[in-house]
């Protein structure tokens, strides 16, 4: 199947008293380049989100934003610094000598001190944490997955429509080729009856002008190619994957056809063709961008 670089998913996790939320979101980009934004505290699993990343997408500029709550009331715990706390005694009763002033010094004063008491994160169970996370993880790039094969799929079916496009103007182009020379001989038997009236004309030397003019204009291998190219497009979209830069690959190539189509162009008609099937290969192109 195709996908397209444009996505979003979004997935909310709860066990106990931990919750997590994940929301993937994802724009065009030659190459993948995720974006994690994540707590902090949490920051020693970005490896392995994006390991885990790596399974469902190939191609995008993926932003990735991930909040965690924790409701549990043990996830933190007060811890007395005794020796902070000696030390602010210490150098307390040490003023009192010094200066003569009078010992207030009283437990609730002492405890406002900084740091005398800090707060402090129980060990967290990465284990248990990567579990939950990992399940949110699944729901949001599962979903973000499931719109890109959507839009994948609409890709895919505009862009055969365009590539059924491209070949009528080839089919035109190359039904329209033989007249030109034709159309050429005749004039140029014209013209040569005009200037010589009554004298002989020799065919040969006719044939060899009309000979080197349907060398030049010739573009019987620009059309087989156009048409295999065509076809090789048509058959990669239908195969799916992850496509997007071979497709990019064989509509360069198409695009360099019609423009020697469109150089060899000695004719208005062809001129104008050659001209919407570089129209339509751009437009291609476009869409092509947009495939991972």
């Amino acid at each position: 199947m195709i996908k397209s670089m444009t996505g979003f998913g979004r997935c909310e996790v709860q066990e106990g008293n931990r919750k997590f939320t994940v929301e993937m979101k994802a724009v065009n980009h030659r190459y993948l380049d995720a974006n994690i934004k994540l707590p902090k505290k949490l920051n020693f699993f970005e490896s392995a989100i994006r390991n885990y990343l790596k399974d469902y997408v190939q191609r995008g500029k993926v932003d990735i934003f991930i909040s965690y709550e924790d409701y549990s009331e043990e996830n933190v715990s007060i811890k007395y610094n005794h020796d902070i706390a000696a030390e602010y005694l210490k150098f307390l009763r040490q003023m009192k000598e010094d200066f003569g002033l009078e010992d207030d010094i009283r437990v609730s004063t002492l405890s406002r001190y900084p740091e005398v008491f800090t707060m402090e994160e129980q060990t967290m169970d990465e284990e248990e944490i990567w579990k939950i996370l990992e399940k949110a993880l699944h729901g949001a790039a599962t979903a973000f997955v499931e719109t890109r094969i959507k839009e994948g799929e609409n890709l895919k079916n505009d862009l055969i429509g365009k590539l059924d496009g491209m070949l009528s103007c080839v089919d035109y182009i190359e039904e329209r080729s033989p007249e030109i020379i034709r159309e050429y001989k005749e004039k140029l038997q014209g013209k040569v009856k005009e200037m010589l009236a009554d004298v002989k004309i020799d065919e040969n030397r006719l044939l060899m002008e009309t000979t080197i003019f349907a060398d030049k204009v010739c573009v019987d291998e620009e059309i087989v190619r156009l048409r295999s190219h065509v076809e090789a497009t048509k058959k990669t979209l239908l195969a799916g994957g992850s496509v997007g830069r071979k497709l990019d690959f064989i509509a360069q190539e198409m695009n360099r056809e019609a423009n020697t189509i469109l150089s060899k162009a000695n004719d208005l008609t062809i001129s104008e063709k050659a001209i919407e099937l570089k129209t339509e290969i751009e437009k291609v192109r476009e869409q092509i961008q947009n495939i991972e």
